[in-house]
């Protein structure tokens, strides 16, 4: 074969590829937000809206929507029951989603009934109050706790049992406190408890970080704790105290992701993992991921679905301890 036909033969199959990939590219990409727009749920779809794009991962924009309700139940059961073969529909994930499962609060299915796809990055629990509030240190608050639970408001993402409401019950337990008799109102998500937070309608937030910043940046809010092994080293995050350095020993990883129905082809499940995998190699992404306050954990495919059940069996050990499950 000579060199010309030999660049004809390696067009022709850079073509084919190029096609296949055009091809297996969704032609309606999607990603639903499985809460109300403004928390780690809406954050999550559009680090992945706007990356996807940056990398020309994709050709078309990506739309974001939103499906509140039950944290993440809602959302789940949608694309199980009724949308199990869309392969442009990405769905937002968080550790949350994985601790609800763990409780069998998503109904009838299960941590197998899904395809975990991408983990893009990690945030942490925290502990936020408004900017003037009385609570200056996480003891102020459990001193306060210790005194009269009944009297402090607190706002988590779901109700009992949900990875907000855990932070709270695993310093409840440190301190001594019955969960159980903590103040709870259930909100959808980090956006509405920001709102309820500066609204003057909860005193305490149990949230994330990455939520947290934008309004602790301008001033509205302060953290009391996040729950990180050691203090972030991003520079508005510095002097945030960790509950650990306060003497309560607790770490609470935020994991977010996305995951594909349980009927989406290979092919399709193919397309998007060899994206994803591209995609958390760029420093591009890198950036976005930061921009949002995130930290990185990449993970996909295979290793993804061993991790996510590994963790939906840990959390099940951790809501027996607290009488959540039998």
């Amino acid at each position: 074969m000579n060199l010309s036909m030999r660049k004809k033969v390696a067009l022709a199959a850079s073509c084919m590829l190029f096609a296949g990939q055009l091809m297996a590219e969704p032609k309606r990409p999607e990603c639903i937000a499985p809460a109300s727009p403004g928390g780690g749920f809406d954050l999550t779809c559009k680090l992945a809206q706007s990356a996807l794009v940056n990398e020309k991962l994709l050709t078309k924009p990506m739309r974001v929507t939103y499906m509140p309700g039950g944290v993440g139940a809602v959302a789940y059961n949608a694309v199980v029951a009724q949308r199990p073969a869309d392969a442009g529909t990405l769905v937002a994930w968080s550790s949350g989603s994985l601790l609800n499962l763990a409780q069998g609060k998503f109904g009838r299915f299960d941590e197998t009934n899904v395809r975990w796809l991408a983990a893009v990055g990690t945030s942490y629990g925290a502990i936020a109050v408004k900017s003037d509030s009385p609570y200056k240190t996480l003891d102020d608050l459990v001193q306060a706790l210790k005194k009269d639970p009944s009297k402090v408001v607190i706002g988590s993402g779901g109700t009992v049992g949900s990875q907000d409401w855990m932070q709270t019950a695993l310093i409840a337990k440190a301190a001594g406190i019955n969960p159980r008799d903590l103040r709870y109102v259930a909100l959808e998500g980090g956006g509405e408890i920001a709102t309820a937070l500066l609204g003057g309608h909860i005193q305490v937030g149990s949230t994330d970080i990455s939520d947290s910043m934008p309004h602790i940046q301008s001033g509205d809010m302060r953290l009391l704790a996040v729950f990180s092994d050691k203090r972030l080293d991003e520079p508005e995050m510095k002097d945030i105290p960790t509950a650990k350095e306060q003497g309560y020993d607790i770490v609470w990883p935020v994991v977010r992701g996305f995951y594909l129905g349980p009927k989406v082809s290979d092919e399709d499940y193919a397309w998007w993992k060899d994206s994803f995998d591209k995609l958390l190699a760029s420093e591009d992404f890198a950036k976005l991921r930061d921009q949002r306050e995130l930290f990185p954990f990449a993970m996909t495919g295979q290793e993804l679905d061993t991790y996510v059940k590994k963790q939906v069996a840990d959390y099940k050990v951790l809501a027996k301890e607290f009488g959540l499950i039998q």
